[in-house]
């Protein structure tokens, strides 16, 4: 790893628009004089570096704006102040399913993932990798999204994205889905990825799984980070949470 920044965040806030408690109509609204929406801030004034190579865990419990940080950093969600900067490319996991095509069979949807992610000329192998990889088999490819299982699901999603060669992997608290050889073999290829030197960003609510991963870790609370440190130091921090 070296003291490269390949993500910057620098004082993000991000805020979302929800329904205000008590105003569920027009007649509520004139009479408690009061907007039907209000403002949430998930993330605040948030500040962090992630060097090239680094392999960085994201803690914390629910509600404390770890997804949304990922998502902010993905390009997903646009911050309301401050700014992200990305000097790489990136291969997102952040949803078990996100991005496939229900309509589509197997196949049409590595196509279509592939040729967004700028991959297919790339890598040449990528589409046999996949299968390979999957161990969906043909018939199982040939079929539409929509007949799949919520295994298969997974199975599909994460080899079409660890196909992606990126400089950056983010994984949102996805690992725990698939059969347990499915897991494994999953961690096996996250490992490998990290030794070529891919940045990893990784949100997960159990710490055994980032000190498997992560060498660094940041934790969450209340939209801030509260902390930063090594990954076994930040874990230990996590647990003292409950």
């Amino acid at each position: 790893m070296t003291q490269d920044p390949i993500i910057k965040v620098e004082n993000v806030s991000v805020s979302f628009w929800q329904n205000n408690v008590g105003v569920y109509s027009l007649k509520d609204l004139i009479t408690h004089r009061k907007s039907p929406f209000k403002s949430k801030t998930i993330l605040n004034d948030i500040s962090v570096e992630v060097n090239r190579g680094e392999s960085m865990g994201i803690v914390g419990r629910n509600g404390s704006g770890k997804s949304t940080l990922l998502r902010t950093i993905a390009g997903i969600i646009k911050p309301v102040k401050g700014k992200v900067t990305v000097n790489g490319t990136f291969a997102p996991i952040l949803a078990i399913g996100a991005g496939l095509e229900q309509e589509l069979t197997g196949y049409e949807n590595i196509h279509m993932l592939l040729a967004l992610y700028g991959s297919e000329r790339k890598n040449t192998n990528a589409i046999e990798n996949i299968r390979e990889f999957s161990e969906l088999g043909d018939d199982v490819l040939r079929m539409p999204v929509k007949q799949y299982s919520s295994g298969m699901v997974a199975r599909l999603a994460f080899s079409i994205s660890l196909a992606n060669v990126s400089d950056i992997l983010i994984i949102d608290e996805v690992l725990a889905v698939g059969d347990q050889g499915f897991q494994a073999k999953c961690m096996d290829k996250i490992h490998q990825i990290k030794a070529q030197g891919t940045t990893i960003l990784f949100v997960s609510h159990f710490p055994e799984g980032v000190l498997k991963i992560c060498d660094t870790a940041i934790l969450m609370e209340a939209g801030q980070i509260t902390h930063r440190g090594p990954a076994a130091e930040i874990c230990e921090n996590y647990k003292l949470l409950f």
